[in-house]
């Protein structure tokens, strides 16, 4: 198809209202749009095609009719309007939904994606119904109506992807495979970055709480433990693997996690000190530390399997030896 499309977007140029835009610039927003929704699915499909096929093959399908549905709008600006598309998209539009980029949602996992694909169809049924009240040609509202009810359609599907792909061997396989992504990649390196920003970091904020008995002090020390070792966890975990043989992953997703997860670990027990009463700062410390340490404990029994009272008692008995030890030090 030798169609053009009219110059290009400028940056920082002011958006348009929707209720402003001619026949022939709705359409360019749909083609737009449906390019870039058999793009993001092609994606979709591509990362997912060796470890989760029936959700690639899904993806691919949708591609394909999003695909369909360019040609159509293509065609019938053709008919209307001629070879020269106007160069607007959805962003230069106020009030029309703006979706995520691909490359983001794919580091998330395939749940993230199949979401992503929900919403993207919603937003189109969304846009194309609007846009058929919008004009007064027949022809046009036809089709755009018509897609209004393709979409919704879509939407249908990736909602209900178990009707489209059964609950086959390697559908129930692709299940099981995610949740144990989620856990390798994403969980576990939270859970050890919150079990060590919680634990490791009791016994320099107690010791300077205690030495000192001054609130700001334990602050500060609690706010640098907490986030040197933020970004010492982090880097060690992002270094130690590459996730290539293991399946953890990427190491930079794993590394952001396990370094967040550790500053907030330290941070909670932290921020009491903020209060300047050191002993009402101390027992909020105290209470949000066993908070923190019960945290731990539901991760690893709603995550890792492990029996809830096993995992309670083993961080509260090191949480406690740690804070010991903190206190002993800090009070000689």
């Amino acid at each position: 198809m030798n169609v053009m499309v009219k110059g290009n977007a400028t940056w920082g140029r002011r958006k348009r209202s929707f209720e402003d835009l001619s026949d022939a610039e709705i359409l360019a927003v749909a083609i737009s749009n449906e390019e870039e929704a058999a793009r993001a699915y092609t994606e979709f499909a591509e990362s997912l095609r060796t470890e989760f096929p029936d959700s690639a093959r899904m993806f691919t399908d949708m591609a394909l009719e999003e695909t369909e549905h360019r040609h159509r709008l293509i065609d019938l600006f053709r008919t209307k309007f001629g070879e020269t598309i106007p160069a607007i998209r959805a962003e230069d539009v106020r009030g029309v939904a703006q979706e995520r980029p691909a490359g983001l949602v794919k580091a998330l996992g395939a749940e993230a994606m199949r979401r992503q694909a929900r919403q993207m169809e919603a937003n189109a049924s969304r846009f194309y119904h609007l846009a058929a009240s919008r004009t007064q040609d027949a022809t046009i509202r036809n089709v755009l109506g018509d897609l209004a009810v393709a979409e919704a359609a879509h939407e249908k599907t990736a909602d209900e992807i178990d009707e489209k792909t059964p609950p086959t061997e390697g559908r129930v396989q692709e299940v099981e495979d995610a949740r144990k992504r989620f856990v390798l990649q994403i969980i576990q390196p939270g859970l050890v970055g919150l079990m060590d920003g919680s634990v490791s970091t009791l016994a320099p904020v107690f010791a300077a709480a205690f030495a000192t008995h001054s609130s700001w002090n334990a602050f500060l020390v609690g706010m640098a433990a907490s986030i040197g070792a933020g970004i010492s966890m982090g880097f060690a975990e992002a270094l130690a693997d590459d996730g290539k043989l293991s399946g953890r992953g990427t190491p930079y997703l794993r590394g952001l996690v396990c370094g967040l997860m550790t500053i907030a670990g330290g941070i909670g027990h932290t921020l009491p000190y903020l209060i300047q009463d050191f002993w009402t700062a101390t027992i909020v410390a105290g209470v949000v530390v066993v908070l923190e340490l019960l945290t731990i404990a539901w991760i690893q029994w709603r995550f890792m399997d492990t029996p809830p009272l096993a995992a309670a008692a083993k961080v509260m008995l090191g949480g406690a030896l740690v804070l010991a030890a903190g206190i002993a030090i800090g009070s000689s």
